[in-house]
């Protein structure tokens, strides 16, 4: 009997209401094809290699690919240029604070905000500086929009722009900012935590409301709100703000509660999160510090969620719409958050920033390490339950592909363990080959697994080679009285 995985992981709350655990994996759905021989296939996430090493390590704090087609890259305090062959060019060095950095460009310069200070670089010269303007009031964000740059003025209501079409020498001296171009979010008066652009408008994103303005040419001030597109939610992590294409995500909070995680589009919000996504962030010590970012991986868009403090990782995958935890393994076995501080997409390959040592790291979908250490994924079978009846079960096979590792004298292992306390706790894993090279004909079989009166399988890999998943088969027999 062939064992599907065809429910949505993480959607129940609790793991006796169909919790099924995804680690490292995502799905391709083959709706397309009637005959394909599975429903869904899960594949490992990509892998990660190093793609260029900055000259000292500390945390990557921000990237950046500019409109012209350059990046930028922060680590602690010291700004790289990324040049084409991707090495990375000391520029300078700014505040060494514990925040983000965000950035936005005009096509003339490159502005990077750290909740504090601002600076800019010349995007011509790479030259970088700080802006000494005296009506720049710090800021945690910043966007470009119709020539401006727009900033917040941090742990206030307040927002305000700079001159059109601002460049190095204005912004580093005076004449950068118009003391009168400074506005409100006005519908509410909570704090604005992040300022983002979506579809040719501006999001003011609030601690517990939005606003979306639109630009109108209007001598006073540029920029009006737009009318009838009030958020009633606001955000609970203001670096789990991201953008791709037309959305916008992040950890919502608002006057009734928080740690639901939204999308945006046109002025609606939806969730996306699921009662088991949720009810795990909200057991962590804070959610304040999560850090969200974008990326696309073939033909899936992805949105990242990496938590610090609790050091977890979840991923969302926009095409699937299916969560799964996106962790890294250290030593000793244990899954740690991602490498991945922050993103960019810059001379073809997607990049990420390591959180501890500033490592460029290169995502790779044909690569099954991850800087070096294993990748492992991990995924939970359904509930194998008839009526509450005890079940022998006679074998589980792993319908999985095999035979495909590189080095010919490795044998790789595939584990099996379950539960027989309907997912709370599982036993010892037991091995299994996965086949060694040109081994395309090998089954993991595993024999006389006992009897259960709810059963819940759990395969996990570390393997390098490619993979894929469709589930398994099981044999079993009602157990005698």
């Amino acid at each position: 009997m062939r064992i599907e995985l065809i429910s949505t992981p993480y959607d129940g709350k609790s793991v006796i209401s169909s919790g099924q655990e995804c680690v490292n994996l995502y799905a391709e759905i083959n709706d397309k094809d009637p005959q394909a021989p599975a429903k869904v296939t899960y594949y490992p996430m990509p892998g990660s290699v190093l793609y260029s090493d900055p000259l000292f390590e500390r945390n990557a704090r921000g990237s950046y690919r500019t409109s012209i087609g350059t990046a930028y890259y922060v680590v602690g305090p010291n700004v790289y240029f990324l040049n084409s062959s991707g090495v990375l060019i000391f520029i300078g060095a700014i505040a060494d604070i514990a925040s983000q950095i965000i950035f936005a460009d005009n096509g003339i310069v490159c502005v990077m905000v750290d909740g504090v200070n601002g600076y800019v670089i010349d995007l011509q010269t790479n030259a970088l500086g700080i802006i000494t303007d005296p009506n720049f009031y710090g800021a945690d964000y910043v966007a470009q929009l119709d020539t401006f740059f727009i900033f917040n003025y941090p742990d206030t209501n307040l927002w305000y722009i700079s001159v059109s079409n601002a460049d190095y020498t204005q912004l580093t001296t005076t004449g950068g900012f118009d003391p009168l171009d400074i506005a409100a979010k006005s519908g509410f008066n909570d704090p604005i935590v992040g300022i983002i652009t979506v579809h040719g408008e501006l999001w003011l994103i609030g601690d517990l409301t939005t606003e979306v303005w639109i630009g109108t040419g209007a001598a006073d001030f540029y920029f009006q709100r737009q009318q009838g597109a009030y958020i009633n939610h606001g955000c609970a992590a203001q670096y789990s703000i991201a953008t791709i294409d037309v959305l916008v995500c992040f950890i919502m909070q608002d006057q009734q509660g928080n740690g639901i995680i939204v999308q945006g589009q046109g002025y609606d919000i939806t969730e996306i999160s699921t009662p088991r996504v949720v009810s795990e962030i909200k057991k962590y010590s804070t959610i304040e510090d999560a850090i969200g970012f974008c990326f696309q991986i073939e033909d899936h868009a992805y949105y990242a969620l990496v938590f610090p403090t609790a050091s977890k990782g979840w991923v969302y995958d926009f095409k699937s719409k299916q969560w799964a935890e996106w962790n890294w393994v250290d030593d000793n076995g244990n899954f740690l958050r991602p490498r991945a501080n922050c993103c960019m997409f810059i001379n073809g390959v997607n990049l990420v920033g390591d959180w501890e040592n500033g490592r460029l790291l290169k995502l790779d979908i044909n690569t099954y390490t991850d800087d070096g250490q294993p990748l492992v994924w991990v995924r939970t079978f359904p509930h194998m339950v008839n009526n509450n009846n005890k079940v022998t079960y006679l074998s589980f096979q792993a319908d999985l592909q095999p035979g495909t590792i590189e080095d010919q004298t490795d044998d790789p292992q595939i584990s099996l363990s379950w539960s027989d306390n309907k997912g709370v706790s599982y036993g010892n894993p037991v091995l299994q080959s996965i086949g060694m090279t040109g081994g395309y004909t090998v089954v993991p079989k595993w024999s006389r697994l006992g009897q259960a009166r709810d059963r819940v399988f759990k395969l996990s890999c570390s393997a390098n080679a490619k993979q894929s998943l469709n589930g398994g088969f099981i044999e079993l027999k009602a157990a005698k009285h």
